[in-house]
């Protein structure tokens, strides 16, 4: 595995942990949640894709 995705796959961990308790003190839903979480996982697929170019 690429040492690059490693490192976005722990990020995603990181940032899922953290929207988790931003979710709990904002109260967001569960499509919310959902919404940014796949937002944010196609910008991380977009920037590891720019490493190919």
């Amino acid at each position: 595995m690429d040492s690059g995705l490693i490192l976005l796959i722990f990020l995603a961990f990181l940032f899922a942990w953290g929207l988790n308790r931003v979710r709990r003190a904002l109260r967001l839903g569960t499509i919310a949640y959902a919404g940014i979480m796949i937002v944010f996982v196609l910008v991380v697929l977009a920037m590891w894709g720019q490493t190919f170019r």
